[in-house]
């Protein structure tokens, strides 16, 4: 399995990686910040029903697999983390920065698949909240104190966009988070030995302040190769969060085909990992 050398300079090493774990069929990378009083986890492509070229256990609405597939693929997972599947809730992602907010039970989030946007916070327990990945970077953020969980969705767009620090603020201003007690997971995602973008990336990243020399390799005239996780890291680092809250895997989903689909390796014709995350119940 690949292990590609981060492109930025990783404050985060005393962190552990993820384990891979089971739960039910399901087999995921499981965070720290899923022992305290939630469930979250990044899955794997394994032990689905779809078949090839989205074998097997495809989550993603917005490819050409069958609804059957996708939706047996969805209530399996839910079912294994001890949700169900009409409280498995994604939205509809347009590499943008707006959230999604659920601050009051809600019986009906069928109404919710839909909506444009690309990061779902909540503060209610039983909604199992997902983003939907082939490439981009999964983060999610979890404060056990408050009780409030994020997954945020951040490609090159929203990562330019900052989607990580806002997915941080919106905790703090509308659930009354204390930075210190935010955990973080950065999920498998496509890596800087993989992933080469062009001028109007870069230029993005710089017209928005970033640090563009320490995520991005320059390895042509006008390519360079981006390590999203890496600029997702100093963006919460930036949004006030301290190297021990933040925990980060190894893998890239492009070198890693038996246990990844990856949009680009894939030439588009592929399924799609989650990852979730879900407030358990108070006992």
């Amino acid at each position: 399995m690949g292990r590609p050398q981060s492109l930025a300079p990783n404050p985060y090493k005393e962190v552990p990686f993820m384990e891979m774990c089971k739960a039910g069929k399901i087999q995921y990378l499981k965070p720290r910040l899923g022992a305290q009083g939630a469930v979250a986890g990044f899955t794997t492509r394994h032990e689905g029903v779809s078949r090839p070229p989205y074998n097997s256990l495809n989550l993603g609405s917005n490819t050409l697999d069958s609804s059957h597939n996708v939706e047996g693929n969805r209530s399996l997972l839910a079912r294994s983390v001890g949700a169900t599947l009409d409280h498995f809730l994604t939205v509809t992602q347009v590499h943008g920065t707006d959230l999604l907010v659920i601050d009051a039970p809600n019986s009906e989030l069928s109404h919710f698949l839909k909506l444009e946007c690309d990061g779902i916070v909540t503060n209610q327990p039983g909604i199992c909240i997902a983003v939907c990945i082939a490439d981009c970077v999964p983060v999610l953020l979890h404060d056990p104190v408050q009780r409030v969980v994020a997954a945020l969705h951040a490609g090159w767009q929203g990562t330019a966009a900052n989607i990580a620090g806002k997915g941080v603020e919106a905790m703090v201003t509308l659930f009354g988070c204390d930075k210190k007690d935010i955990l973080a997971a950065i999920g498998p995602s496509i890596s800087g030995c993989c992933y080469e973008v062009d001028r109007p990336v870069r230029d993005a990243f710089k017209k928005a302040g970033m640090a563009w020399d320490l995520v991005a390799k320059e390895h042509a005239e006008g390519k360079w190769m981006l390590d999203l996780a890496a600029a997702n890291r100093l963006l919460l680092s930036d949004a006030g969060l301290s190297a021990s809250q933040v925990q980060g895997t190894e893998f890239c989903v492009s070198c890693n085909q038996e246990l990844f689909f990856s949009y680009r390796r894939d030439g588009g014709d592929t399924g799609r990992q989650v990852g979730f995350i879900m407030l358990e119940e108070q006992q």
